[in-house]
């Protein structure tokens, strides 16, 4: 059961919560979580590695969660095998952010045939539109726009102004940030005559369960068929995925990466801020992709690739430092240039050679 953020809660009840062994006094209340330097009485914090044991040594908190138990440190010791995975247990469980109470403000517009579920927050000026499905426990922050025939899941978190046009359908514990855009237009067109003509994008954006979408992230319809993202994928600030997209579960992508029409990823894809990826690849299951990467051919599952174009990333790496030595190996290229030509202008011609002989 969660607890609010105000609460405090017995150090005891906190380590069987994560199956934790308390070293220390086990008589202390956690009221709060906090990392190691903003750590203060009442805080629990987190040590994931050795090496910051000299910060834990100097933090405030109350209390430590901790791989192995450190005698030099002072204060009660929560050990367990994964202390960042117990800390993020901790926090869900019993220090989450309070969400909106359940109601439907009065500035709400429904359209026609709207159904919602049971114990929803939805805020002033959302807008739904025809035959819009709210699952149950949906919260609808202020300015949400869901369009005609769109399907939000239940427990899902949509935040200030994220829009949601028709007939696209967001699964089950879905959180979306502020001002994303899901199912806009694809960019297509052709030319015609010395014009750009517009080809409708018919199809529809399908959102699965378990994904976040950063702020400012947009996700374009189809073309015709589906644009879309499977369980899991963790999305990035303004990231732009293009018509077509298709996305296997549980990828990560960092912030404004550029995905364009008909890629398709595997499964647990990584591919890191500011990448670029053109139109029809396939990415393998497992690849991943650097910073800054641009990606122009298919990726092999597994494999990991950077720079620009991309290349293996030990191929990259060599290059790397090739490049970086240029200015050097210019140098010297013009040194032997230099001595090549004194040289050639100090040898002896074959006509005085002749000479001589005589």
């Amino acid at each position: 059961m969660k607890q609010s953020a105000s609460s405090a809660i017995s150090l005891t009840i906190l380590a069987e919560a994560i199956g934790a062994q308390i070293h220390g006094k086990d008589d202390i209340f956690i009221s709060g979580v906090n990392n190691l330097e903003g750590g203060k009485p009442g805080d629990l914090a987190y040590l994931e590695k050795e090496r910051f044991l000299e910060t834990a040594l100097h933090s405030k908190a109350s209390a430590i969660i901790v791989s192995k138990h450190y005698t030099q440190l002072p204060c009660p010791q929560l050990v367990v095998k994964n202390p960042q995975f117990a800390f993020v247990q901790i926090i869900n469980q019993f220090f989450a952010q309070d969400q909106p109470a359940p109601g439907i403000a009065k500035e709400v517009w429904k359209g026609p045939e709207v159904s919602i579920g049971r114990d929803v927050s939805i805020g002033p000026f959302v807008t739904l539109g025809a035959r819009a499905r709210i699952g149950d426990r949906v919260t609808l922050y202020p300015g949400v726009s869901v369009g005609e025939d769109v399907t939000i899941g239940h427990d899902t978190v949509l935040y200030p102004r994220v829009t949601i046009l028709d007939r696209c359908s967001v699964g089950n514990h879905v959180i979306i940030h502020s001002g994303t855009v899901i199912g806009s237009d694809g960019f297509g067109y052709l030319q015609h005559e010395g014009q750009h003509v517009k080809i409708p994008q018919r199809g529809t954006v399908i959102i699965e369960d378990d994904v976040e979408l950063g702020a400012n992230v947009t996700i374009d319809r189809a073309t015709f068929g589906q644009t879309h993202i499977k369980r899991g994928c963790k999305i990035d600030n303004q990231v732009q995925i293009a018509h077509n997209v298709i996305m296997d579960e549980h990828c990560i992508i960092v912030a404004q990466v550029g995905i364009a029409g008909s890629t398709q990823l595997g499964k647990h894809v990584i591919i890191g801020g500011q990448a670029g990826l053109i139109d029809h690849l396939t990415i393998g299951d497992g690849a991943m992709i650097a910073a800054g990467a641009g990606i122009e051919k298919s990726v092999e599952p597994g494999a990991i690739m950077s720079g620009w174009p991309a290349k293996r990333h030990e191929v990259s790496l060599r290059t790397h430092v090739l490049v970086q030595r240029l200015p050097e190996l210019h140098q010297q290229v013009a040194n032997l240039e230099k001595r090549l030509a004194t040289l050639e202008n100090t040898k002896p011609s074959a006509k005085n050679s002749k000479t001589k002989k005589r």
